[in-house]
């Protein structure tokens, strides 16, 4: 996870809803809790690590009775989650690159703000184009992932190491640091919401840089030794992405000029104009240079495990024209996953025409799915299956019913900051339509659930063979399996 993009790319919105004082104490409560999350996810994680992951997850965590029902509808969350945060990220780049404008200070017909239709149509086609690129990058051959990935991680690197070290240096020489009192203590109220809502709408900021843990599971079927490396890459996402997360936000924190100053930046990313106030207006290109491509080739990776997801999900019959998505190609890979993810996501970079606030609407419609499937697996866990997949690597033992009632709770509080509008009072312009993508799909998946014949979902035999698939690498040197046989046999049973 691409934990200082996430930060730098929605910070601004974060300082908004509480300012700095809610940011650093909801970071904190968000990581407690998004760690419980993760180890409530490599429990089930390892006790069925298939390609679909989430909503194979929710299906057998709602038991037998009720698993084609939620596995349908979590199926629809997820794929959606996905597709929307690939185009989500396409738009973060565009802003990037736009707002270089505002620090040459080159004029645009009619002003560069999201109020001017034209201008938002300017940042629609950067975006649309960033997302043909990001698509075509997941055509190449598969050996050239690999370094795709190493680029990627390589670059993200180099970015923490300058703002670590080049911004702070920067600053110094500029306008300065801020102090600890207005690090910690400074409260702002920039949505216009009633006090207490203001203060709980810095989620927004903190939820969406801590989701998406999950995706180490899509490709758990191309895993070896799948129950056990899945499971500890949900883990290990969550707890690297809090560790490093954190910091670049307590590093940004003392970094930003006052807020007054913030906020009368007018670009539609203001890190970019911060980088020109604190390196210069030179220096500064190299760094939203570095942010562009590091977001690119970051959501390409994404786009790579989202059509892991799809290709599952049409795999089992759940999505419309499931015969043709569910398809791979020679060499094994879900072209016809990615293509519909590019489909997908040109039509949803469309709602920034119309929209003023479309950026915080995909930030949110990108994660409601997600956060609303999280919960939903633990409220199953609780209540229909508790005492199920003993056999986990990650059993959580004791701590199961605790840990399943705070990540029910903590993700339905996420749930209702996302979809929540974020700006007060709410105009039809600001109107966050996340909701209603989040209640569109939540109907087209009750829909596939009623219409689509039960003996084309989730056949017997393809979910078995997964298991069996999975199981099989996990044989020792020895040629015995290490796989835990209690949770083949849970599996097998509840199918």
């Amino acid at each position: 996870m691409n934990f200082i993009g996430g930060v730098r790319s929605v910070l601004f919105l974060g300082l908004l809803a509480g300012g700095p004082a809610a940011i650093w104490s909801s970071h904190i409560i968000t990581i407690v809790f998004m760690m419980i999350t993760a180890f409530v996810l490599a429990e089930i994680c390892s006790a069925l690590p298939l390609s679909g992951s989430i909503y194979i997850w929710a299906a057998e965590s709602a038991g037998p009775k009720y698993a084609r029902f939620f596995g349908f509808v979590v199926a629809w969350w997820s794929c959606t989650a996905w597709m929307t945060f690939a185009a989500g990220n396409c738009q973060t780049t565009a802003n990037y690159i736009v707002s270089q404008l505002n620090v040459w200070e080159v004029e645009f017909p009619g002003g560069a703000t999201t109020q001017n239709v034209k201008y938002r149509a300017f940042i629609w086609a950067i975006s649309e184009v960033l997302l043909v690129v990001v698509i075509a990058i997941n055509y190449l051959p598969p050996r050239l992932y690999s370094a795709v990935f190493k680029i990627s991680s390589g670059l993200m690197i180099v970015d923490f190491l300058l703002c670590l070290i080049w911004l702070p240096i920067g600053v110094s020489r500029t306008y300065g640091f801020r102090s600890a009192s207005e690090v910690f203590t400074q409260t702002y109220n920039g949505t216009g919401a009633p006090a207490g809502w203001n203060w709980i709408l810095s989620f927004l900021f903190t939820g969406g840089t801590l989701t998406g843990f999950d995706a180490s599971g899509h490709i758990a079927e191309e895993t070896k030794n799948a129950s056990v490396v899945a499971g500890k890459g949900i883990i290990y996402s969550a707890i690297a992405t809090s560790i490093f997360g954190f910091a670049t936000t307590i590093l940004f924190l003392f970094c930003t000029p006052d807020l007054d100053t913030l906020f009368s930046l007018d670009a539609p990313q203001p890190f970019v104009q911060l980088y020109a106030m604190a390196l210069g207006k030179g220096p500064s290109i190299f760094m939203t240079i570095l942010a562009v491509i590091g977001l690119i080739l970051n959501t390409s990776i994404a786009v790579v495990a989202a059509s892991r997801l799809i290709f599952a999900v049409a795999r089992d019959g759940v999505l419309p024209m499931s015969h043709w998505i569910g398809r791979v190609d020679a060499n094994g890979q879900p072209r016809n996953a990615v293509t519909v993810m590019y489909f997908f996501g040109a039509i949803i970079l469309c709602t920034i025409l119309p929209s003023t606030v479309a950026f915080t609407s995909l930030v949110s419609a990108g994660g409601v799915p997600t956060i609303a499937a999280y919960g939903l697996i633990a409220l199953l866990r609780l209540t229909m299956t508790r005492n199920e997949f003993k056999g986990s690597h990650f059993y959580l033992g004791r701590l199961r019913v605790p840990f399943y009632i705070c990540t029910c709770l903590f993700n339905g509080l996420l749930f209702s900051v996302m979809i929540s509008p974020f700006f007060f009072p709410v105009e039809a312009e600001s109107f966050n339509f996340a909701c209603v993508i989040f209640g569109a799909v939540t109907i087209f998946g009750i829909l596939s659930w009623w219409f689509m014949p039960e003996e084309k979902w989730l056949r017997r035999e393809q979910i078995l063979q997964g298991l069996d698939a999975t199981h099989d690498s996990l044989r020792t040197d020895e040629g015995e399996l290490s796989v835990n046989e209690e949770a083949g046999a849970v599996d097998r049973k509840s199918l």
